[in-house]
This record gives structure tokens, C-alpha cells and sequence, in this order.
């Protein structure tokens, strides 16, 4: 009885996880889309987040995922699409594919922002098959109350993360991988 339970909330949350992937609009064909998406994004982090706008002026590249969805019922996954902006500039794209299992549930929308602050960490990025959070070169994530007190001369890791914009609810622990690879839309 309590494998079919199981695999009857398996089979839910695998039919989730499709019919959100599978319905997300498709930004990966429509560059001029994603970099819209970026820059809205950008301006909401920096109008928000002074510590954000200071590292921008400093780091080598920015990682902008504009649109994060993730989807949870035991087995979970997350995806979107990003713009990386060398010097202002687009210089590619990328998505970002989570995979997670735990006890999670919920629906939940984000955004979310690498700033890699030195010529390594973003190497690293253009040379692998694509990054691993958690392998490779170190990424802070940056919540509201290290924000305050980050400068750019207290900055001593290669990659720092800001999450915003949430929407929906999410809860539970798990184990999750995340892999950010480069992409090529039409």
C-alpha cells in the first residue's frame, strides 16, 4: 500500500513537473525576449539591493536568470534561461537546470544573479561543460542581512549569488544539484 502511495506521488509530481516545463514560454528562440527579461530584472535587483549595483561596477561578468521556476513534490526541479553580460554587454546565454529530491513541496517563481568577480571563476564558466554550483569555484549566496554589510572590498570569493523576486510557496529540505550550461538560441 505504501509503494502505491508513493508512486502515485511520484507520478503527480512527474506530471507537474511536465505540464510547467512543457507551458513555460520558450525565451531560448527569442533572444531580444531574454535580454528584456534581463535588463527588467537587473533594475529591480540594483533598485533593491545597493550592495548588488557595487558589485556590478567590479565583477568581470554578470549572470542574469530572469525567470526561475521550480516545481516540488518530493522529486523537484527547476528551470530558466539567462543573459551573461560582460561589460554591459550581452556576450551569451545559458540555462539553468536543477534537479532536487526531499521532503519539498510547492510551486515556486524567482529570479536570480551571478556576479563573478574574478577572471578564474568566469573561465571556469566559458571552459567547462558548464558550471556545478557547489564544484568548482566558490559562490556566496547573499542574503538580506550580508547584503548590508557587503562591500566591494570585503568581496573574497569568486562568485556571488542574489535570489529575488519569489513568488509562490515552496517548502521543505532536500539535495539538490543545480548545472548552468551555455546555450545557443536560434
Amino acid at each position: 500500500m505504501r509503494i502505491m502511495i508513493r508512486l502515485s506521488l511520484v507520478a503527480m509530481m512527474m506530471t507537474v513537473f511536465t505540464a510547467v516545463c512543457f507551458t513555460l514560454p520558450a525565451m531560448a528562440g527569442d533572444t531580444a525576449k531574454l535580454d528584456i527579461a534581463a535588463d527588467k530584472a537587473l533594475k529591480k535587483l540594483y533598485a533593491n539591493n545597493p550592495a548588488a549595483m557595487e558589485l556590478s561596477k567590479v565583477a568581470k561578468g554578470v549572470l542574469v536568470f530572469p525567470v526561475m521556476r521550480k516545481v516540488g513534490l518530493i522529486y523537484g526541479g527547476q528551470y530558466g534561461e539567462g543573459v551573461l553580460r560582460i561589460d554591459g554587454k550581452t556576450a551569451s546565454y545559458y540555462n539553468s537546470i536543477t534537479a532536487s529530491y526531499g521532503l519539498q513541496a510547492g510551486v515556486q517563481k524567482f529570479a536570480y544573479v551571478l556576479f563573478f568577480m574574478d577572471t578564474a571563476s568566469l573561465e571556469y564558466l566559458n571552459k567547462s561543460a558548464g558550471l556545478e554550483l557547489g564544484v568548482g569555484p566558490s559562490v556566496v549566496i547573499v542574503d538580506e542581512g550580508m547584503a548590508k554589510s557587503l562591500t566591494t572590498t570585503t568581496t573574497k570569493e569568486g562568485i556571488y549569488a542574489f535570489t529575488f523576486s519569489q513568488k509562490g510557496l515552496m517548502a521543505g529540505l532536500g539535495i539538490q544539484g543545480s548545472k548552468i550550461t551555455k546555450i545557443n538560441p536560434r
